[in-house]
């Protein structure tokens, strides 16, 4: 189950349960759209992965499973992820 961190990892934007800004990693680090797509162009500054959206945990299930309240704050420096997308940005996610 995922744990539905409460913010960016590296901006520390807030991004709730219901947030459509939300992206993920296949380890789930969590970052907004505009870090995940602009900033490190699709490019995981952690694993090298790629992102896609982070789901919508339901109202119904939020209750019984709620989302994580613990805040993941990592910036990472701009050498480190320049080096990971210099790297992967034009592998394709199915072959990095």
């Amino acid at each position: 189950m995922l744990e539905i961190r409460p913010n960016c990892e590296h901006c520390g934007k807030h991004l709730s349960n219901t947030s459509t800004e939300a992206m993920i990693c296949s380890f789930e680090c969590t970052y907004c759209r505009d870090c995940a797509l602009e900033l490190f162009e699709n490019v995981c500054p952690s694993c090298g992965g790629n992102f896609v959206e982070r789901p919508i945990r339901p109202q119904a299930m939020i209750k019984k499973y709620p989302a994580s309240r613990k805040e993941v704050f990592k910036p990472k420096a701009p050498k480190d992820y320049h080096l990971m997308k210099q790297k992967y940005r034009h592998i394709a996610p199915q072959k990095r």
